[in-house]
C-alpha cells in the first residue's frame, strides 16, 4: 500500500471512530454557591411550606410529565453546559419568578446532566433572590422517590 492510500486509511479510520465514539454529557457541578442544592424529599417540604417550583425544561417536557404544582419558566439554552457560561446568549425570563426576591424557589430539570436548572439558579441569585434552592437531580429523583406529579 502505497503512502497516499494508507494516509486515506487512516484518516477514514479515525472519522469512524470519532463518528462512533459515545457522547457523555458534561454534568453540572455539585454546588452552587449562594444556593442550597436539595433532595426530592426538600422539594417536597418547601413545597408544603409555599415554596415556588420552577421546572426549567422545555414545552413539551413539561406538559409531558413535571412536579405536581410546578410552573414551567423554560430556560432556552445555547451557551456550554459550562459553569463560565454566556448568559447573553441564552433565554430566561426573571419576570415570571415571583416578584418578592426572599420567597423560596426551587430551580429543576433533567438530573445532573441538564444545565437549565443550575443556570436559571445562578440568574436567579445574580437578580437578587435570597432563598435559591437548586433540585440537581430533578425529575428523576422526585418520580423515583414516588412522589406527585402531574
Amino acid at each position: 500500500m502505497n503512502k497516499r492510500n494508507l494516509i486515506k486509511v487512516l484518516s477514514i479510520m479515525a472519522l469512524s471512530i470519532g463518528l462512533t465514539a459515545p457522547v457523555f454529557a458534561v454534568e453540572t457541578p455539585a454546588i452552587l454557591k449562594g444556593a442550597t442544592v436539595v433532595s426530592a424529599q426538600e422539594v417536597k417540604k418547601l413545597q408544603d411550606a409555599g415554596a415556588t417550583i420552577i421546572d426549567t425544561r422545555v414545552t413539551v417536557e413539561f406538559s409531558e410529565k413535571t412536579i405536581k404544582g410546578a410552573k414551567g419558566v423554560w430556560y432556552h439554552e445555547k451557551s456550554a453546559k459550562a459553569v463560565d457560561f454566556d448568559e447573553k446568549i441564552d433565554s430566561f425570563d426573571l419576570k415570571k419568578l415571583p416578584s418578592d426576591k426572599a420567597v423560596p424557589v426551587v430551580f429543576f430539570c433533567n438530573g445532573a446532566d441538564c444545565w437549565k436548572s443550575y443556570k436559571a439558579a445562578v440568574l436567579a441569585l445574580r437578580a437578587g433572590h435570597t432563598k435559591v434552592n437548586w433540585f440537581r437531580h430533578g425529575l428523576p429523583d422526585w418520580i423515583k422517590a414516588g412522589l406527585p406529579t402531574q
